[in-house]
């Protein structure tokens, strides 16, 4: 059930004419990019998935040379920078003995965003790398090339090897949604209402992804749309340790669920798992404060169709402006898109679950509002808030005892399992 956006990514960058691209169809055993003598072959980023001994899939993508030049140039090379941020790995080509302004630059940069990274020395078949130059690459980017040329197709699995090596386990190792929240035996109650912006014939990805995880929990999943919830209850004869809902119906289900049954949404549960939970729960009380024309952006990891129901660009804005009880303005942008306005024009920042992105894709991405002093919260978190259950929404998902039908608290935790 998961898309390329939920595999790791590892980049391939460096000057033009460096085999980039000669690297990943030798790392595939594809040819997959163009390679040329001509300098700038790869004008736009070109992505392939395969499978490492370890890791499973995996995106690698290439990239256009960090040393274009022109008007055109200076683009593909933004454009080459911006798939860095969501890269779990950044591999560095480096060749002809050459490591300037524009290999410290990057490596830099890297640090600046985080990102893991390694360094390959290509072409070695054409100009041998000396000793020194190995030397000094190791002691500015803080690890040793790995040299290789293309026709040696004999450290291609010692090449991956050290790929895999560099790659952050957080990149593949996913932590489990409920881990620690729930355990063996536990009944978990699945609330899934069914509208004009659900999917035909299937379940949201939030849905399936935590339905998915209750099972690898060795719990017991129990799903029903939001006008059987009471009679599910009813006929359960013990309470369930916990009910997960859709966030847009939090206010119907609060009221159906009983105070001491443990109730959150799949958003928040996404919010735990993608590890700005922190930043949520800080952010998303300036929902009380927002003013006459406060400038909100509503940001989407995915496009989808947008009806009349869509949550993030029709009623959650609607829901919002009858809480400030003021106009305001929403901008939503979706996917990677660029955001046009300066973060600092807005107030407030949601961000849906991200459930078709990786951790290190979503913090990325809010970043730079979280740098600017710009508050973030997430779509499920803002609706238990404009539904008065934000604590109880947040107490759902937290580690430790959880109740049993009778209220009485057990120490067992289980311990959520990683694929």
């Amino acid at each position: 059930m998961k898309g390329n956006e939920l595999k790791p990514r590892i980049g391939i960058f460096g000057r033009r004419n460096h085999g980039k691209s000669s690297l990943i169809n030798y790392l595939t055993g594809q040819e997959i990019a163009i390679v040329s003598a001509t300098a700038g072959a790869t004008t736009d980023p070109v992505r392939k998935t395969m499978e490492i001994g370890g890791v499973g899939p995996v995106v690698w993508v290439d990239t256009a040379g960090l040393d274009d030049e022109g008007e055109l140039g200076r683009q593909r090379v933004e454009k080459s920078l911006a798939e860095l941020k969501q890269c779990d790995l950044a591999v560095l080509m480096v060749a002809n003995n050459v490591f300037g302004d524009v290999e410290r630059n990057f490596v830099a940069l890297c640090r600046k965003e985080k990102v893991a990274m390694t360094v390959v020395y290509g072409q070695s078949d054409r100009v041998a790398p000396r000793e020194e130059f190995l030397k000094t690459v190791e002691k500015e980017a803080g690890v040793k090339p790995f040299v290789f040329n293309v026709l040696d197709g004999s450290v291609r699995e010692t090449m991956l090897g050290e790929i895999r090596d560099a790659l952050p386990e957080t990149a593949y190792r996913h932590r489990s949604l409920l881990g620690g929240v729930i355990g063996k035996g536990d009944r978990i109650v699945m609330v899934t209402p069914i509208d004009s912006s659900a999917p035909e014939g299937r379940m949201i990805l939030p849905q399936v992804q935590v339905l998915r995880d209750i099972l690898d929990n060795d719990a017991i999943a129990i799903v029903c749309k939001e006008t059987e919830l009471e009679e599910t209850l009813r006929g359960m004869g013990e309470k369930p340790s916990l009910v997960v809902t859709d966030s847009q119906v939090f206010g119907f289900v609060s009221k159906v669920v009983p105070e001491e049954v443990r109730l959150t949404s799949f958003s928040v549960v996404l919010a735990r798992a993608k590890g700005l939970f922190e930043e949520y729960v800080k952010g998303t009380p300036t929902l009380d404060s927002l003013k006459e024309g406060d400038r909100v952006l509503m940001l989407e990891s995915c496009t989808h169709n947008v009806t009349c129901e869509d949550i993030g660009r029709v009623k959650l804005p609607r829901l919002i402006e009858k809480h400030a009880g003021c106009r305001l303005e929403f901008d939503a942008v979706a996917g990677l898109s660029a955001i046009e306005r300066p973060l600092t024009d807005y107030r407030l920042v949601i961000q849906c679950g991200g459930c078709v992105v990786t951790p290190k894709q979503l913090a990325s991405r809010l970043a730079p509002a979280i740098d600017a002093g710009v508050p973030v919260s997430n779509y499920g978190m803002a609706l238990a808030y404009l539904n008065g259950i934000f604590e109880r929404a947040v107490k759902g998902v937290e580690n430790g005892k959880r109740r049993t039908e009778n209220g009485e608290g057990r120490t067992e935790n289980g311990e959520g399992r990683t694929e």
